[in-house]
């Protein structure tokens, strides 16, 4: 599996040294069970999960290097690039400016990009009028996207099963970047079902 660069200060010792003897132990991720810390009188469990996952250690990895890669230029991410409010706030002590909120409440117009700007997508991903928007404006969107690999999966089987006539039902939250219209396919606004 790859290995990402992300700052050492988001890793721990302990949390880093604690999945290492796990991924020896379970190669194939199938054992659910959690790991014992075991002192004595207090006994802690963490789940078999737990920690960055890959796709929000490739989306620090693409942001911090589009930071070094680009001084002096503007570098805007469309929302929060993961629900990490360190990584969030490191990224804007690195100048990197949010035009919008988590819940597609604009903070910075659109109207102030131009085709010189760098626009990073978070690992949630976007929708298509505002991939679309920012391609009518010249940012590219392919070179700074960090759209977790496996949400997309989710996309692109959604995309396929789509094609067939079957409906599809996303469970989550309606406002969530994830689910807000992200396939690339004619699809109906998300409604939520209660």
């Amino acid at each position: 599996m790859k290995k990402f660069d992300v700052p050492v200060f988001y890793r721990s010792g302990l949390i880093s040294l604690i999945k290492k003897q796990r991924k020896l132990a379970d190669t194939l991720k199938k054992d659910f069970t959690p790991t014992l810390l075991d002192y004595g009188k207090v006994q802690i469990f963490l789940a078999r999960h737990f920690g960055f996952c890959y796709g929000v250690e490739n989306a620090i990895e693409i942001a911090f290097k589009t930071i070094k890669g680009n001084p002096g230029k503007r570098i805007f991410l469309l929302s929060e690039m993961i629900h990490n409010p360190q990584v969030n706030e490191d990224l804007k002590s690195q100048g990197v400016q949010f035009l919008q909120n988590t819940h597609g409440k604009e903070l910075i117009s659109f109207d102030t990009l131009t085709s010189e700007d760098i626009v990073l997508i978070p690992a949630f991903g976007t929708t298509l009028e505002i991939e679309q928007k920012l391609q009518k404006i010249g940012i590219p969107t392919e070179k700074y996207n960090t759209t977790c690999p496996f949400v997309q999966k989710v996309w692109n089987r959604s995309t396929s099963i789509s094609k067939k006539n079957y409906t599809i039902v996303i469970h989550g939250k309606p406002t969530h970047e994830e689910t807000r219209q992200p396939f690339h396919m004619q699809c109906l606004t998300a409604q939520p079902l209660w």
